[in-house]
């Protein structure tokens, strides 16, 4: 399956690819919010306000995410670039 990107970056909302497109669009949004998700961990960590248990299973927690992220890229014929959306003047999402 090829991505759905056309040539600016934005998604192809093409109805023969729909699935496609709309899968694009869901893995793009769970990235962001595992990026956000990321960060702020890194922040508690950071700040010293967790524990060592706690701070384990965190890692954990994020890795598995983000081996199921390229597991469902893989999937749908994505790779990570294809997450990071042209949002025009914007720039990028990701």
């Amino acid at each position: 399956m090829q991505p759905v990107k056309n040539n600016h970056g934005r998604i192809n909302l093409d109805p023969d690819k729909a699935e496609a497109g709309l899968a694009q669009l869901v893995l793009t949004v769970v990235e962001l919010l595992r990026q956000i998700v990321e960060r702020h961990a890194i922040r508690r960590v950071e700040g010293g306000t967790l524990t060592d248990e706690q701070i384990e299973n965190l890692g954990v927690a994020l890795m598995n995410l983000e081996d199921k992220m390229e597991e469902l890229r893989n999937v749908f014929g994505l790779e990570a670039e294809d997450l990071n959306i042209d949002l025009g003047p914007l720039g990028n999402l990701l």
